[in-house]
């Protein structure tokens, strides 16, 4: 993948649309709590690392380096079609921040929003040739750990992104 897939892929994930905000996906009361990450296995201009990606200004911040595709697989419960992938999008959550304006539904609208989000990815990497599925089975904590994410982030979905092998 180029950095260019990279970087239209996680923009259809969370990217602005207008200067006062607004997403590629819906959010309940304009809170999102989405946050993304990208597990990065060395592309031509983009080190192998775990990287966090920041929508408002359309970049990514190192957050771990070396190539966790493995450890990433492993937690995923053996999948280890997920090592193979050029990089991986990890949506995950903090959940807190819809649940102080929407308490008990919170869960749900983040439910949703990881949906709008995943379908985003899915179809942009479609749109370039490129192909991914959501992956649900996975270890909650040891995702976490992996990725380096914080107590109040939890991992929802994983989306190996590359060129289909058919």
């Amino acid at each position: 993948m180029t950095l260019a897939e990279v970087s239209q892929v996680l923009w259809a994930s969370q990217g602005f649309t207008d200067p006062e905000g607004k997403r590629t996906t819906p959010s309940a009361g304009a809170l999102y709590p989405l946050e993304i990450f990208l597990a990065a296995g060395g592309q031509d201009d983009l080190p192998t690392g775990v990287y966090r990606y920041r929508p408002q200004s359309h970049d990514l911040v190192p957050v771990l380096r070396g190539d966790k595709r493995g450890l990433l697989a492993r937690a995923a419960l053996e999948q280890e079609w997920l090592s193979e992938a050029p990089v991986t999008v990890v949506i995950a959550a903090v959940y807190e921040r819809t649940a102080r304006r929407y308490k008990r539904r919170a869960e749900r609208y983040v439910h949703m929003e990881v949906g709008h989000a995943a379908q985003n990815v899915h179809l942009q990497a479609v749109a370039l040739g490129l192909g991914t599925v959501v992956v649900g089975a996975f270890d909650d904590a040891e995702v976490k750990q992996v990725l380096a994410l914080s107590a109040d982030e939890e991992p929802l979905c994983l989306m190996p992104v590359g060129k289909p092998r058919w």
